[in-house]
């Protein structure tokens, strides 16, 4: 039966004639050639995957790093370097978060700006307090790691409930940080760390208020980073863009640099 598409019809390589001349065209070689070919992968296709996206997240990491080591030496020379990282870092998280498209070179940026600031930061409190950094990345590094097994054999998941309590928890820790920062900037507490210095008492046991709301913000930087492996699965299940691994880099070097803040500031305040 003939088509009645004329851009078919019209074409003989559709017709009955055309599909012998067409396959006669080729030879064996040519036709097993072809059938050994590998099939498209994602990469071909320029679809999201799990290798594309470590190796995204692998190199914001390697920028941080070289970004805090360079921070860590000038510090003491340049103390406003690290001030200038967590400005660019904030200003650059915000721009990220809410950018609709992701941006590599913006991402990017964004990691070294925060390797600047982990690193004079790390440095000031490694000078007053020995050996605190060292506590904090390796608390950070089993954060992590026990955090990725779970995820991985499906132990822990994202939900829509747990998701629901983490945005509410979220939202309380926000509000006393930004009253904490507002209490040491108008003098409210002379404080080093505002209210997060002050020692409550818990079954006759005196305890820093940093340390417990730095105990529920770790677990809060647990659950982002399911959080983070959530949209990485989600995206590489379903085929996204592979533009978007960039997005799962960001959510992640965000997550680990907050968790890596809040393990530092809590061993701190173990030494205070």
């Amino acid at each position: 039966m003939a088509s009645s598409n004329p851009a078919f019809s019209r074409n003989e390589a559709f017709g009955p004639r055309g599909a012998v001349a067409s396959s006669q065209a080729l030879s064996d070689n040519d036709l097993q050639s072809m059938y050994n070919r590998p099939s498209a992968g994602a990469q071909d296709t320029e679809r999201m995957t799990y290798e594309d996206t470590i190796t995204k997240t692998g190199l914001g990491f390697a920028l941080l790093v070289v970004a805090a080591m360079i921070s860590w030496v000038a510090t003491p020379v340049l103390p406003f370097l690290f001030i200038l990282g967590a400005i660019v870092g904030f200003v650059l998280g915000l721009v990220n978060t809410f950018k609709k498209e992701p941006s590599a070179p913006l991402i990017l940026t964004f990691a070294a700006a925060q390797g600047l600031f982990v690193g004079g930061i790390s440095r000031v409190f490694d000078d007053i307090y020995p050996g605190v950094v060292v506590q904090a990345v390796l608390a950070t590094l089993v954060v992590v790691g026990v955090t990725l097994a779970l995820f991985k054999s499906g132990k822990i998941r994202a939900s829509k409930k747990a998701t629901k309590i983490f945005l509410v928890a979220m939202i309380g820790y926000a509000a006393f940080s930004l009253i904490n920062v507002g209490m040491m900037i108008f003098g409210g507490t002379d404080q080093a760390f505002g209210l997060r210095s002050q020692s409550i008492s818990i079954l006759g046991f005196d305890i820093k208020l940093g340390i417990l709301i730095g105990l529920l913000a770790v677990l809060l930087a647990a659950y982002s980073l399911v959080l983070d492996f959530d949209f990485i699965q989600k995206g590489v299940n379903n085929r996204l863009p592979r533009k978007y691994g960039w997005t799962g880099a960001f959510g992640i070097i965000m997550t680990v640099v907050w968790l890596y803040v809040e393990m530092l500031r809590i061993f701190v305040l173990t030494r205070e």
